[in-house]
């Protein structure tokens, strides 16, 4: 049977209860960082557990924001289509999950990828799609790599949509996205992780993600249930990534590295394993924990949060000494 979320799949709605319940849920006090732009009165983001956390580790969620201002949705070509296609749909109630059974700090965004992506430098922006001349006040040597696929600071292009915009940005509205959103998130992450590593000696960050299918889930080519990226070995300590890897593939999950999804900008601006920061992205395929049609949770959610549960606990303890038993808490 489909786990209903109590939600539609209309992108108009500007907190859904999903998004609500997504904070309550967590155990420690809900701290609002930022502001939705068009929605003064909305946090951009919440972080839960920072206080006190239970172990040294902190699951950020960058793009599964689901508050759209009417305005935004007014300047889409395709507000019906392009929504669902830039979230990571739904994956906040993995992490909140996570954070339940496992103490971790957690951080949700909750302004949606459609207005600022989380996972791109400040400068990774297609210039072309902005109004206005003058300097480029975060632009170095032009467009990043990735915006230039269409998928930069503000998405420009999706496969199969083309255009996503009726409109160039205006540059202030650009600059007001940044500053309301994307600048204090990544002090509240790079904050949370300092204070872990000052309180434990070592931190992880677990950037959670969703993918949509690589491929068959059937034959000896089945395509993985997730990916787990550490930058090919720059953000994170060996054991960890593969502390993460084989505790999957005991769980009876298959699990790849790096490929295709080494993970982005907040791997490469966050970790810093030579100072006991370490930081791993986790793609998580949609299929597994989502209905037929990929828009709502399905039953699969409770086996991928168990499972997910279990490896935080073991990587956690991977991270710094715990008492004997502690890895198994969650199993």
């Amino acid at each position: 049977m489909k786990r209903s979320t109590g939600q539609d799949a209309d992108p108009s709605r500007t907190l859904n209860r999903a998004g609500n319940r997504a904070e309550s849920q967590t155990g420690g006090a809900a701290q609002r960082g930022g502001y939705v732009p068009g929605l003064p009165g909305t946090p951009a983001f919440t972080l839960t557990n920072a206080s006190a956390p239970a172990i040294p580790v902190l699951i950020s969620v960058p793009h599964a924001g689901r508050v759209y201002p009417a305005e935004l949705l007014s300047a889409l070509r395709h507000p019906a289509d392009a929504p669902l296609r830039l979230e990571d749909r739904l994956v906040d109630q993995i992490a909140v999950r996570l954070a339940d059974a496992t103490g971790a700090a957690l951080l949700v965004a909750h302004a949606p990828r459609a207005m600022i992506d989380l996972n791109r430098a400040p400068d990774d922006m297609d210039w072309d799609m902005v109004a206005s001349g003058g300097a480029r006040p975060f632009a170095r040597m032009g467009a990043g790599r990735r915006a230039r696929t269409g998928l930069g600071l503000v998405p420009r292009r999706l496969a199969g949509l083309g255009e996503l915009w009726h409109e160039r940005l205006p540059r202030e509205e650009l600059e007001a996205r940044i500053s309301a959103v994307h600048t204090p998130y990544h002090a509240a992450l790079a904050h949370t992780l300092e204070a872990l590593r000052d309180t434990w000696g070592a931190a992880l960050l677990l950037d959670l993600h969703s993918m949509p299918p690589l491929g068959p889930k059937t034959g000896a080519e089945a395509a993985a249930d997730f990916v787990v990226g550490d930058r090919f070995g720059a953000s994170c300590a060996a054991h960890l990534s593969q502390a993460a890897l084989r505790y999957l593939d005991q769980a009876g999950w298959r699990a790849a590295h790096n490929r295709p999804y080494a993970g982005g900008y907040v791997l490469d601006r966050h970790a810093a394993p030579q100072r006991g920061i370490h930081a791993m992205q986790v793609e998580i395929c949609r299929a597994v924990y989502l209905d037929a049609q990929l828009q709502e949770l399905g039953e699969g959610i409770d086996a991928v949060a168990a499972s997910l549960s279990a490896m935080v606990l073991r990587m956690a303890a991977e991270l710094v000494p715990m008492p004997r038993g502690f890895a198994q808490a969650a199993e």
